[in-house]
């Protein structure tokens, strides 16, 4: 493994720190759903580490990937003033309307997370393709639909992991069809977004 496969020394102490944080918040205050989701982002990150390994996915990705999880955490552990408005039984950051009625903090996590995973696919793709054919892979309007796609399956895949949350504990936060269905178009403008950025990026 070349040096440049490496994850920066940094982005593993913030990553693990603030998993670590979080763990231990989650089990003081007894919430299960987010302990369960805990050990699902370790599985993600030992995913991430295999790509990076096959693909030297660059730093700026690795560290926007750290910072959704971070968000992610966040949106689930951190409680909102009485006063603050939100949306469903849990007064956490991810029920917060950051426009009311309009616009949650939840969407745009989603948008962002699901618009770095688009550019994920990207990387993943333009590595495979340049060692396996030799040649640089460009972002046309194909490739980038792909990538976009992509993006979006793993988004679903998101909500199937959710969908399976309410099953198997009492109590969670994930909402109902609506919210499920406002995530989905959370993801495809994320993903879009991210696709036309890599567009303009060459």
């Amino acid at each position: 493994m070349s040096s440049s496969r490496k994850f920066p020394i940094a982005l593993a102490v913030f990553t693990l720190l603030y998993i670590l944080v979080a763990a231990v918040f989650a089990w003081l205050h007894g919430n299960g759903e987010f302990i369960v989701y805990i050990v699902i982002m370790m599985v993600m990150i030992a995913a991430i580490v295999i790509v990076h390994r096959r693909c030297d996915l660059s730093a700026p990705l690795l560290w926007s990937l750290s910072v959704w999880g971070l968000l992610h955490m966040a949106g689930g552990l951190v409680p909102l003033p009485e006063s603050w408005p939100y949306d469903g039984p849990n007064g956490v950051l991810y029920s917060l309307w950051l426009i009311p009625e309009k616009l949650k903090y939840d969407q745009i996590v989603h948008a962002y997370g699901f618009g770095i995973t688009t550019w994920l696919c990207w990387q993943a793709l333009r590595a495979g393709v340049g060692k396996r054919a030799g040649a640089q892979l460009e972002p046309t309007l194909g490739v980038l639909v792909l990538c976009a796609a992509g993006g979006m399956g793993f988004g679903a895949l998101n909500e199937i992991i959710e969908f399976a949350a309410t099953l198997a504990l009492p109590h969670t936060n994930v909402g109902g069809y609506e919210n499920t269905g406002w995530d989905l178009v959370s993801n495809g403008v994320g993903a879009g977004i991210a696709a036309l950025m890599i567009r303009w990026r060459g």
